[in-house]
């Protein structure tokens, strides 16, 4: 059950804070996830993803570990426990953990235990003609407003016809999460419709 209903709707993209821990890297297995998004068919939908920890080895790792504007990533944890809240955006995916450097194998040890949230709820609720267009080389959309009455604010995340590439999240889906990783995961306000919101001036920047 959300609590929308008692804050203004807002949306969000996700990301890493900029702090002292690791960060996923999908490498090649990025490319299954681009298909699928663009082509939208049950045929390239991905049963797995491969990963290696990127960062300070000294570093803990994240457990909101993937920058990728579409590939939001969490620690089995993490997902456990918003298993119920997250259930109707997709699936979980595992993520294989790979050694990234034959000189940190502990990196591949079998212990990390990571899934990636495969948002597969694409809903036209983006008000063209009020938003900026597509870029053209990566399709992302700087400046995004959303229809209020079309938002799917019963979803904690989805994605958009104009820009399939990135996961949008819905304010509810924001505080919980931010709840459990506080400082470590930072949350850009794409669109408010509370007009005295300012959103994130690049949202899909690092």
């Amino acid at each position: 059950m959300t609590d929308s209903t008692s804050h203004p709707l807002a949306v969000y993209r996700l990301l890493p804070s900029m702090g002292e821990f690791r960060t996923l890297l999908l490498g090649g297995s990025l490319r299954k996830l681009i298909r699928w998004q663009i082509t939208g068919s049950a045929t390239d939908l991905p049963s797995s993803f491969s990963g290696s920890w990127d960062g300070n080895p000294g570093w803990r790792k994240g457990e909101f570990p993937s920058g990728y504007p579409g590939a939001p990533i969490l620690s089995r944890r993490v997902a456990d426990l918003l298993a119920a809240d997250l259930s109707e955006s997709g699936p979980f995916v595992p993520v294989v953990i790979e050694a990234a450097d034959p000189a940190f194998p502990a990196d591949a040890d079998g212990s990390d235990d990571y899934v990636l949230h495969l948002v597969d709820q694409v809903v036209d609720c983006l008000d063209t003609r009020r938003s900026s267009k597509p870029k053209k080389t990566t399709g992302e959309i700087t400046k995004a407003v959303f229809r209020a009455e079309a938002l799917p604010v019963g979803l904690a995340a989805f994605r958009v016809p104009e820009f399939r590439g990135g996961v949008y999240w819905n304010g509810w889906a924001v505080d919980r999460l931010t709840g459990l990783l506080g400082d470590d995961i930072e949350a850009r306000l794409v669109w408010s419709e509370d007009p005295s919101a300012t959103p994130h001036p690049a949202p899909w920047g690092f």
